[in-house]
C-alpha cells in the first residue's frame, strides 16, 4: 500500500515503524469498570508526546436470534442520558472467557441460553481506549435465567429479524455493537 497523502510534509514515515514508545506513566483514576492512565511516549520522529488512555476489560455482544426475531434489551444509559435498544451485551469478569461472559450476559438479560458463535472481535475506539468487544451470535436458545444485576433495569424486546435489519441498515440503533452485530449476523446467514 503507498501513502498517498501526509498531512504534514515529513510525517509519512512510509516503510518505516511508526510504533510509540512509552516512557512513563500513571494512573489518574481506577474505578469498577475502567482506569484512566496519562502516558509520555517517545514518538516515530524522537519527539515525546502524552496519551491518555482508558483501560476496560473487554465486553460481549450476542444477537440473539429465535423464530426469526432478535432478543434486544431496552435500557437506561446514564452516559448519554436516554434509553437504547441493543442486543445484550456486558462487561468480562476478571479471568472469564468471552465465551462463558456472553452466556452469562445473555441468561442475565434475556433469560434464555444458547449455542454461540464467534462473529467478530473489534476495538472500540482505538483512539483512546483498549478496550474491546466480542461479538456472539446465539441460536438454540432454552430458557435458563439467571438474576440480573441489582442496578441493571432491562426490559426485552423480540423484534423480528427482517425489520432489525432494515432499522440497522438506515442507523436507527444509536449503539454502534448493535448495528455492527445485525449487520455481520445477516451477511453470515445471507
Amino acid at each position: 500500500m503507498q501513502t498517498v497523502w501526509s498531512r504534514k510534509e515529513g510525517n509519512t514515515l512510509e516503510g518505516s515503524n511508526r510504533k510509540e514508545e512509552r516512557i512513563n506513566g500513571e494512573v489518574l483514576f481506577k474505578g469498577r469498570i475502567l482506569c484512566l492512565e496519562r502516558d509520555v511516549v517517545r514518538l516515530p520522529n524522537g519527539l515525546e508526546s502524552s496519551r491518555e488512555v482508558v483501560r476496560h476489560s473487554g465486553a460481549v455482544g450476542i444477537v440473539a436470534l429465535q423464530d426469526q426475531q432478535v432478543l434486544l434489551v431496552r435500557q437506561y444509559r446514564y452516559a448519554i442520558a436516554q434509553e437504547t435498544l441493543e442486543i445484550p451485551a456486558g462487561k468480562l469478569d476478571l479471568n472469564e472467557t468471552p465465551e462463558a461472559c456472553a452466556q452469562r450476559e445473555l441468561r442475565e438479560e434475556t433469560g434464555y441460553r444458547g449455542t454461540l458463535e464467534p462473529i467478530s472481535t473489534f476495538y472500540t475506539t482505538p483512539g483512546f481506549t483498549d478496550e474491546v468487544i466480542h461479538l456472539f451470535l446465539a441460536r438454540d436458545l432454552v430458557w435458563d435465567p439467571l438474576d440480573p444485576d441489582d442496578d441493571e433495569f432491562i426490559g426485552v424486546e423480540k423484534v423480528p429479524w427482517d425489520e432489525a435489519v432494515l432499522q440497522a441498515q438506515r442507523s436507527e440503533f444509536n449503539d454502534a455493537k448493535t448495528l455492527l452485530g445485525i449487520l455481520l449476523v445477516k451477511e453470515l446467514l445471507g
